[in-house]
């Protein structure tokens, strides 16, 4: 299932160029975080890489910049930065048209007791009970930002704001694989086994990360996330399906 993916209306937001470390630089926009945004900062990562120097180690999308990694021993910082500063400014005349879908993608969640453990706090802070804390939770299509804090960690935008929570003051040492949580205006999953602060409200089965498949994360930038609700015995169907899918990629 995908989503066709709409010309920006942004219009030319401004930039400027700073190093990252001795190896990297940013491409920066002061605009705020959106959607439009976004798909500027895609669409300039395809753009470089069809029009920039080849050798480029990586190109790192975020909310509001792209992060360019090069091998400083091939390319002078000075000199880079200003090959991309001109690349920059021709793409921000007439954005180039993305070569890809957005994908819409499914995710199951329990919300149950066992799954969710953060959830009355939730509640009491938000004033709204579980269940219409699922259904909102539910309800909403979230866009894919960008990825990061660790491999197929999505951060994703939409989140109603009925639902905006606080991190925890003080962080869980161990969230689960697969956790699905709460951290202010965000909403996000867990692909590993980690200390988090956010809020936990329930857990998916599927995995989001798998190092060893051609195509290593569920989702990337700009396409579009849908969770759904299942109970208990859903929940470890699934976990099992998965279990079998992880056993065969390992053995190829």
């Amino acid at each position: 299932m995908t989503l066709s993916l709409h010309k920006p209306h942004l219009q030319k937001p401004d930039f400027n160029i700073t190093a990252n470390g001795d190896c990297a630089l940013d491409i920066r926009f002061s605009a705020e975080p959106s959607e439009e945004l976004s798909r500027y900062i895609i669409g300039l990562r395809q753009y470089i890489q069809e029009q920039g120097p080849d050798d480029l180690i990586d190109l790192i999308p975020a909310y509001q910049c792209l992060t360019i990694s090069f091998d400083p021993l091939t390319h002078e910082s000075e000199s880079l930065s200003q090959e991309l500063r001109v690349l920059t400014q021709k793409y921000l005349k007439i954005p180039a048209k993305l070569d890809r879908d957005s994908r819409i993608i499914q995710i199951p969640v329990c919300y149950e007791e066992g799954f969710a453990p953060d959830i009355h706090t939730l509640s009491t802070h938000t004033g709204l009970t579980p269940k219409q804390i699922v259904l909102l939770h539910t309800a909403t299509c979230y866009l894919v930002h960008m990825l990061g804090f660790s491999p197929g960690f999505l951060y994703l935008g939409g989140l109603d704001p009925r639902l905006h929570c606080p991190r925890k003051k003080k962080p869980r040492l161990r969230i689960p694989v697969g956790a699905v949580g709460i951290g202010g205006s965000q909403t996000g999953i867990y692909p590993q086994a980690t200390a988090g602060g956010w809020q936990i409200i329930g857990q998916t089965p599927v995995r989001l990360f798998r190092p060893s498949s051609n195509s290593p994360f569920i989702a990337e930038p700009l396409d579009i996330i849908k969770f759904y609700s299942i109970d208990k015995l859903e929940f470890e169907a699934i976990a099992y399906r998965e279990q079998c899918r992880s056993a065969i990629d390992s053995s190829l």
